[in-house]
């Protein structure tokens, strides 16, 4: 067989495990949008040699072994400013397949990553030592299913008493718990488990406005690559009080793989936004995404839609603001539908308005975050577009969005880019 098909196979077969791989192509408009003009050339760029931020992605990469394509190490890469000149370096932990996710982490007095991975299911953190990053394992499980994954992961004050507490998503057993602070490290609280769930998704927010902070996770029925019906629900845990799961939205034969808690409107209680993946009949798109809106009062089944995508798959939702006016807006990253940026209008329980920010992006995960690195008070918007092997930047200029290649992969390994976010720029491991 050849090396190519070869590679093909093991992708969907790391996609049987991470979520569906699409089989049907889906048009790069969504429903009741009014797109924005294309983006512009890319940018020529006269900003600061170097920013106090960079970017950490995490990342699953398939290697060359034996004349065959196999799942490599789990790697993070980092993108940062130096020098008048963007910048990665890479790392590589041997321990698992992929990491999930990599954020900043700083409940124990000191700036750490952590990252959660899969196969092996590890939640570590990384210690800057000199130039190099030197981990520590916090928890590592075989959950004793067909794989053992840590999906996810959220950090908050989850018990009021001032600590940083991690809620973490496992699949395949459905594993939602939280790694507690203690003197000594942390102790694992579990909240729930299920066989044959997978949890993709954690959020962390008070929606109901109580100051008592609530995890909010997407436990679903294992993932399909045929596209059919795939149950979900997104569940509530309160892990101060003991409570939970209870069902905050019900999506019946849906599930969703992506959800938002923040508080878009301003009203000083978060919402919760629900991105509803699509589904497939006979190879047909027949229900596209929805993103659907929830507030602390709202039926589990009446969430209210305020933006469908024409995709099967939206797996990035991101809050900022991208134009400094003090409102928050909404990127949603699909799968071949193009980057889209959601305006609330005057009636935030009525359609948003949605503009196409670009069509030419798209990725299996799509990962993308809005995040202030140049520290001018205007969220910029970051977007790993596996499909071009590219991660771009934009920024908006007269309400038109700019798109610039900040770096552009030239190998041909075959990557999933799970998630980026940003990081101090002293924490980049050296050369």
């Amino acid at each position: 067989m050849p090396v190519r098909i070869v590679a093909l196979s093991l992708v969907l077969l790391f996609c049987a495990a991470c979520g569906p791989e699409p089989s049907e192509p889906a048009a790069s408009t969504g429903s009741a949008a009014t797109p924005t003009p294309e983006p512009g050339p890319e940018a020529a760029s006269d900003e600061p040699a170097s920013y106090p931020r960079g970017i950490v992605l995490a990342l699953a990469q398939f290697v060359e072994k034996d004349g065959k394509s196999v799942p490599g190490p789990a790697q993070l890469e980092f993108l940062f400013r130096e020098g008048g000149e963007w910048r990665t370096r890479t790392l590589d932990d041997a321990d698992s397949n992929v990491f999930h996710k990599a954020m900043l982490y700083s409940g124990g007095g000191e700036d750490v990553i952590l990252t959660v991975a899969g196969t092996a299911a590890t939640v570590k953190t990384w210690a800057k030592q000199g130039s190099a990053l030197v981990p520590t394992t916090h928890w590592t499980q075989d959950f004793g299913g067909k794989f053992s994954r840590m999906r996810d992961a959220e950090v908050g004050d989850l018990y009021g008493d001032g600590k940083a507490s991690i809620a973490v998503a496992t699949h395949d057993q459905g594993v939602v718990a939280v790694l507690r602070p203690e003197a000594d490290g942390f102790s694992v609280v579990e909240l729930d488990a299920k066989p044959n769930t997978f949890v993709h998704e954690i959020e962390i927010g008070d929606l109901d406005g109580d100051g008592v902070l609530e995890v909010y996770a997407t436990p679903s029925e294992p993932n399909r690559l045929d596209g059919t019906p795939q149950r979900g629900q997104v569940v509530r845990y309160v892990p101060a009080r003991g409570e939970g799961p209870s069902v905050v939205a019900d999506l019946g034969e849906r599930h969703a793989k992506e959800i938002l808690v923040e508080d878009v409107d301003g009203d000083g209680r978060d919402e919760l936004y629900v991105v509803v993946e699509g589904h497939l009949e006979n190879k047909k798109l027949v229900d596209p995404v929805e993103i659907r809106r929830y507030e602390a009062a709202t039926p589990a089944d009446q969430g209210v839609v305020i933006a469908t995508l024409e995709d099967q798959l939206c797996r990035f939702l991101t809050a900022g603001d991208v134009d400094g006016d003090g409102k928050l807006e909404l990127v949603a990253a699909a799968y071949k539908a193009g980057v889209w940026l959601l305006r609330p209008g005057a009636d935030v329980n009525q359609s948003w308005r949605a503009e196409q920010i670009d069509a030419d992006s798209g990725g299996f995960e799509h990962a993308s975050i809005l995040t202030d690195l140049d520290g001018d008070g205007v969220d910029e918007l970051y977007v790993a577009s596996d499909a071009d092997k590219a991660i771009r930047r934009y920024r908006w200029d007269g309400g038109r969005a700019v798109r610039e290649t900040l770096h552009q992969r030239r190998d041909g390994r075959p990557i999933f880019t799970w998630n980026l976010m940003p990081l101090p720029a002293e924490l980049v491991p050296g050369p």
